[in-house]
C-alpha cells in the first residue's frame, strides 16, 4: 500500500505485507506459545467435522496465519472455494477453487466485490467456503450460505473481543440495507456459527490466541456464548515478556456431541487443562 503527498502531508508512505514462505503448523503455534496442543486437537477436531468458525482480533494479530492453519485440517476430499481482496491463504487441499476480488477501473467500473464472490461460490457446490476476511454485507451472504447447508466455512473479522466480533456482524449484515430485524440477524448468527477463535498480539509482540468461545443459542435478543479455553494475562516479566496461562474452562462444548457423532471422541480432561507460560 502506498500514499503520496499531498494525502502524506511528510511525502510518501509505503508499506509492504509479505506473507512467509515457509508455511507455520499447528505444532508451531504449540512451540511459539500461541496455544496449547488441547486448544490445537479441538480445533483440529471442530474443523475436520465441519463446525462453522470465525477467527476474531485485531490488525496484525495474526488472523490470517490461524485461518491457513486451520484450513488444514480440513479434508482432503472436500472442494474448497477461497474468497480473498488479496489472495494470502495457501490451502494444501487437492480441489481449491480460488477467487479474488478485482477493484474500480479508473472510470469507476468493472468492480467485483467480496459478496459477489460468495454468490457466485454458492453455484459451484463447494464443501467448504473460506473467506479471507468480511468486511462489509457479504457477511449476510455467507451467514446464510452456513444456514443452507454449506458447514465447513471459515472466515476472520476485525473484533477485540468474541462478543465484539458479534456486534461487528450486526453492524455489517446492516449494511446490505435489506432492513432485517436485528433479533433475526442475531438467530440467523446463533444457527450458523459455532466456535469464534479470538487472536491477540501482545505488549511483547508475541501472537496467542486467547479465547475459543462456542455459541450456544438465544436468550431474548441476546446470543448466548460459553469459554472453552482462555488465555489470562498474569503480568509482565523483568525482561518485558508478558505472563500469563492458557486455561480450560472445565466446561464441556455442547459441540463434542456432534463431534462424537462424526467418530471424533476427545478426551474430556482435556477441558480442565492449564498451562503458564511466560
Amino acid at each position: 500500500n502506498g500514499i503520496s503527498p499531498p494525502l502524506a502531508l511528510d511525502g510518501w508512505a509505503m508499506s509492504i505485507r509479505r506473507s512467509r514462505t515457509d508455511k507455520l503448523r499447528a505444532d508451531d503455534l504449540v512451540g511459539r506459545e500461541s496455544w496449547t496442543n488441547e486448544m490445537k486437537d479441538f480445533m483440529a477436531a471442530a474443523v475436520s467435522c465441519r463446525l462453522n468458525v470465525i477467527v476474531s482480533g485485531g490488525t496484525g494479530s495474526g488472523k490470517t496465519t490461524l485461518l491457513n492453519i486451520l484450513s488444514g485440517s480440513i479434508g482432503q476430499h472436500e472442494r474448497v472455494v477461497t474468497i480473498e481482496d488479496a489472495a494470502e491463504l495457501k490451502l494444501r487441499q487437492r480441489h481449491v477453487v480460488r477467487l479474488e476480488t478485482r477493484p474500480a477501473n479508473i472510470e469507476g467500473k468493472g468492480a467485483v466485490r467480496q459478496r459477489d464472490l460468495v454468490v457466485n461460490a454458492l453455484r459451484v457446490r463447494p464443501g467448504s467456503i473460506v473467506i479471507g476476511e468480511v468486511r462489509s454485507e457479504e457477511a449476510l451472504d455467507m451467514l446464510q450460505a452456513m444456514n443452507t447447508g454449506h458447514d465447513g466455512s471459515l472466515t476472520t473479522i476485525h473484533a477485540n473481543s468474541p462478543r465484539d466480533a458479534l456486534h461487528r456482524l450486526d453492524t455489517m449484515v446492516a449494511m446490505a440495507n435489506l432492513n432485517i430485524p436485528e433479533k433475526a440477524i442475531r438467530q440467523q448468527t446463533a444457527s450458523a456459527v459455532n466456535l469464534i477463535v479470538q487472536a491477540s498480539r501482545m505488549l511483547d509482540g508475541t501472537r496467542k490466541v486467547t479465547a475459543i468461545s462456542e455459541l450456544t443459542g438465544m436468550e431474548g435478543d441476546v446470543i448466548t456464548m460459553q469459554d472453552i479455553f482462555v488465555f489470562e494475562r498474569m503480568g509482565v516479566t523483568q525482561d518485558g515478556r508478558v505472563r500469563g496461562r492458557f486455561r480450560a474452562t472445565g466446561i464441556r462444548p455442547k459441540c463434542t456431541e456432534r463431534l462424537a457423532a462424526s467418530g471424533v471422541q476427545l478426551p474430556m480432561n482435556m477441558f480442565e487443562h492449564m498451562k503458564v507460560v511466560g
